[in-house]
């Protein structure tokens, strides 16, 4: 048979397979004997070079002699440093392609899903939301007092425990002989700055505008008796006393649900009996901005300012117009100032002595 014009008869080829029988065999015999280096004469066996030097070994064990059935007895390759100890181990570090896959951003750690991570995971982490590292500030519900709250034309009162006037600076507003035509004028305001007042009123006013008493009662504000119709209880009999004062009680308690805990008698007028009539805590002033004698808003404010010191009680009368108007000045001044405003119960914590201050 001819192939290409060259003649391949078996004794060709049956003398290329004794050749190459003989070249393994010697390549065996070298491999097992630790020979170095066996190169042939042959085409074939010039081109087979068997690296036998045990620190030479880094490639695949499977290539070694023959297959690995043959290996009876130590093997040779063991011999001198492990070659496992060349090679870094896989599930340790990772291979170079995984540790690539690597991304890291700033503050953050992207990695794959296989990747072992060689740093600890704090750099997933980001920086802590910042902590308070002054004291707790002195709690308040909202709306207490402070600078006005734009656009609101009322707001809900503050809590009457969350203010400790043993700690911050309290002043109390009163108002008296009200309500009147401009007392619904003087809640806006109040309320614009978060500010709480006591109402000293009186029992015919009272029926004459019970929607404005209920109304201040709702806004967190104190209602306080004045008597029914003003007139100086020192010079009257204990009857009348108590004629003057339970009328009120029932009107005010008709408007709002509650009697009056407070009473301020007029004229800030009153002696042993009108204190025994009342029964309750008498409420005078500490400071007298005479705002009925001077109808001048600008005066009624700068006297209200210059005389206000922690714990005063500051009097007002809101039956005059000049007075409503003085309040947003002195709002204003005395919250820049740290005030708190409060009802005269808050200021004592709940509890008011029996006489409250003198006459300013």
């Amino acid at each position: 048979m001819h192939i290409g014009g060259t003649p391949r008869g078996p004794g060709t080829a049956g003398a290329g397979r004794g050749a190459a029988r003989a070249i393994a065999a010697v390549t065996l015999t070298a491999a097992l004997s630790g020979a170095g280096t066996l190169v042939t004469t042959t085409d074939a066996a010039r081109a087979a070079v068997v690296a036998t030097t045990p620190g030479r070994q880094t490639g695949t064990p499977a290539r070694q002699t023959g297959t690995p059935g043959r290996q009876t007895g130590t093997p040779t390759p063991q011999v001198g440093t492990p070659a496992p100890q060349t090679v870094a181990p896989a599930p340790r570090v990772g291979t170079p392609a995984q540790r690539s896959t690597t991304t890291t951003a700033p503050r953050t750690t992207v990695t794959s899903a296989h990747a072992t991570p060689t740093a600890p995971p704090a750099t997933t982490t980001t920086s802590p939301p910042a902590t308070p590292t002054g004291p707790p500030a002195t709690p308040t519900a909202p709306a207490t007092a402070g600078a006005p709250l734009a656009g609101v034309g009322t707001t809900a009162p503050a809590d009457a425990g969350s203010v400790d006037c043993r700690r911050v600076k309290c002043v109390a507003l009163t108002f008296d002989d009200g309500p009147g035509p401009y007392t619904k004028t003087l809640l806006r305001t109040l309320a614009a700055y978060g500010a709480r007042a006591t109402f000293f009123v009186v029992g015919q006013n009272v029926t004459a505008y019970p929607g404005i008493v209920r109304r201040a009662h709702a806004a967190g504000h104190e209602i306080g008796n004045h008597s029914w119709s003003h007139p100086d209880l020192s010079r009257l009999p204990a009857k009348s006393i108590r004629s003057q004062l339970a009328r009120t009680d029932r009107a005010v308690e008709a408007a709002t649900g509650v009697r009056p805990a407070l009473v301020r008698p007029p004229y800030g007028a009153f002696d042993a009996s009108v204190r025994r009539q009342a029964k309750r805590p008498l409420v005078l002033w500490s400071v007298d901005t005479l705002d009925w004698r001077y109808r001048n808003s600008a005066r009624v404010a700068r006297k209200a300012i210059k005389s206000v010191r922690p714990g005063s009680v500051i009097l007002f009368h809101d039956i005059h117009p000049t007075t409503v108007r003085a309040i947003p000045k002195v709002l204003r001044t005395l919250s820049k100032r740290g005030y708190r405003f409060v009802t005269v119960s808050q200021l004592f914590g709940g509890r008011p002595p029996r006489l409250v201050h003198s006459r300013g």
